[in-house]
């Protein structure tokens, strides 16, 4: 997500961080160097122009010349506007007690709506969720929503009719009468806002009552985002906005952008195509990931959420005594992969980006494990070379990555061995 942003943002920092003083001249070459980052991550001119000002009137209060650490100011300025940019405090869903939270997911065609809403259904899944079709003019958009709300486990609305107000008065009686909790609208888009996609908007709001009108915009379109948040907001009214695609080419332009200069808050980003693939949006989170430092907290949050079932006592023995062999590292893989793709994960650690993390590499490992019998799996040290030559056959690789594979191996045991003995509380991750 934003990886040319962050690259950017990650030269500024550490050049920011190596003065030793910083004058007027310094701090107009940062700001300089600020603007054009921002201006060619596509964000609106406007919003720079004013982000920059604020900015400069922030760091001329600060008496640079006199910290042993200006740098240190400086990034922690901008870390601080930066928040203020993205909407300063997170816009959560707040679901009424004992009554049903309604959804009303607007955009033109395209930008993934109808995904967004199963993404919703299925990070909700507890609020008993209905999916309702509202689009009865886009060819199989019913079926795609049948598809996805089989894949989801959740609830789907049959579409009865060809208006899609009825539709939506009906799932609302559906609703109620079944004890849903949480009403999902997936409504119809168009290549562009006009008056009839408005019309027919303002009827389904007026039977479904929505506490929620959420743009669904594509990450990568930029300001067109912008655009749209802006005349939705004007012609139909919204509570916030959701940007989809953002672990593709996205350069954040439309994110930075929408709550400064449409006024709409963010709360959600899709980060990825499979269903739980979106994040809720938080402004301190986002700041910390464009300016390279990480994103620990949702990291946290996501190995929280993750049910791992371990023998901890079992396993901490294991680590102490240097016993730990390739199920033991199956296991852990096949755990660390549910918290979702690899590269993704490590990128929320300070420093790390995800083109750092090779997948392919991690796919030949797991191939080689399982091309071992279960008895060199639990002793590697049996592997002699001829096992290395079969293994290496099984898997499609060679002698030198098998080698490489068993050194590692015994260089992260040892290691683990003596982690384990030195710390007296918690395991490795991902068993903490």
């Amino acid at each position: 997500m934003f990886e040319g942003l962050i690259d950017r943002f990650s030269i500024i920092r550490r050049k920011v961080l190596g003065y030793g003083r910083i004058t007027r001249s310094e701090l107009d070459s940062i700001l300089k160097d600020i603007r054009i980052t921002l201006l060619e991550a596509d964000v609106n001119y406007k919003v720079v122009k004013e982000f920059i000002e604020v900015l400069n009137d922030h760091c001329l209060k600060l008496e640079l010349s006199r910290s042993l650490q200006p740098g240190d100011l400086i990034i922690k300025t901008v870390y601080e506007q930066l928040i203020v940019l993205l909407g300063q405090t997170p816009r959560l869903l707040i679901f009424k007690p004992n009554a049903i939270t309604v959804i009303s997911l607007l955009g033109l065609q395209g930008v993934g709506k109808t995904t967004t809403a199963a993404k919703i259904a299925v990070k909700y899944k507890g609020r008993k969720p209905l999916l309702v079709p509202a689009d009865v003019k886009r060819p199989a958009a019913y079926e795609q929503l049948q598809s996805l709300g089989k894949r989801a486990g959740v609830a789907v609305f049959p579409l009865e009719g060809e208006n899609a107000r009825d539709v939506a008065k009906q799932a609302m009686k559906r609703a109620h009468a079944d004890g849903h909790g949480l009403v999902i609208v997936d409504s119809a888009g168009r290549l562009h806002i006009d008056e009839m996609l408005v019309q027919e908007l303002v009827g389904i709001h007026k039977v479904i009552d929505p506490d929620y009108r959420l743009l669904v915009a594509d990450g990568m379109s930029g300001q067109d985002a912008v655009n749209q948040a802006i005349s939705f907001k004007e012609k139909v009214g919204l509570e916030g906005a959701i940007l989809t695609k953002m672990d593709g080419d996205a350069r954040g332009g439309a994110a930075l952008s929408i709550s400064r200069a449409a006024g709409v808050p963010l709360f959600f980003v899709g980060t990825g195509e499979e269903l739980p693939g979106i994040e809720e949006f938080h402004p301190d989170r986002m700041a910390q990931r464009i300016l390279g430092m990480g994103d620990m907290a949702s990291l946290v949050e996501k190995v929280r959420g993750l049910e791992i079932r371990v023998d901890e006592k079992k396993m901490r023995a294991k680590i102490e005594k240097g016993d730990l062999n390739f199920v033991d590292f199956l296991e852990q893989m096949k755990a660390v992969r549910k918290l979702g793709p690899l590269a993704k994960i490590a990128a929320m650690i300070p420093g790390v980006k995800e083109t750092d993390v090779d997948e392919g590499e991690l796919k030949k490992v797991e191939a080689m494990i399982n091309s071992m019998t279960q008895q060199e799996r639990l002793h590697p040290e049996i592997i002699d070379g001829s096992r290395k030559r079969r293994i290496a056959a099984g898997s499609g690789t060679s002698m030198q990555d098998i080698n490489r594979l068993l050194k590692q191996f015994k260089m992260a045991r040892n290691m683990l061995k003596q982690m384990g003995r030195k710390g007296k509380g918690k395991l490795p991750f991902p068993l903490q």
